[in-house]
């Protein structure tokens, strides 16, 4: 019985590191930095829908600093092409 008891409390802890090694990644790991990615594009494709020119260049802006702070480059690249191409038709000029 004593044996049955240290056993399940050691895989209590294993599950428990496992877990909490989940949840570690998820806030220093990239987790956040990549979701926060998916709703700047969903906001973006939102001001594509209904905003103004210039409210699409902005949300532009906010796509490609996401995938900067995501430190996901090849989607950093399109985005920054995507921006310059909306702001220019909002009549905003690249920096």
């Amino acid at each position: 019985m004593a044996e049955k008891q240290q056993s399940s409390w050691a895989i209590r802890g294993i599950i428990s590191l496992i877990v909490l090694g989940g949840l570690a990644w998820y806030f220093f790991g990239g987790g956040i930095e990549d979701q926060v990615a998916k709703d700047a594009v969903k906001q973006y494709e939102i001001s594509k829908k209904n905003g103004t020119p210039a409210d699409i260049c902005e949300h532009a802006g906010l796509v490609t600093a996401a995938y900067l702070q995501a430190k996901n480059e090849e989607k950093y690249r399109t985005a920054k092409s995507q921006e310059e191409q909306d702001c220019a038709s909002a009549g905003v000029p690249s920096p």
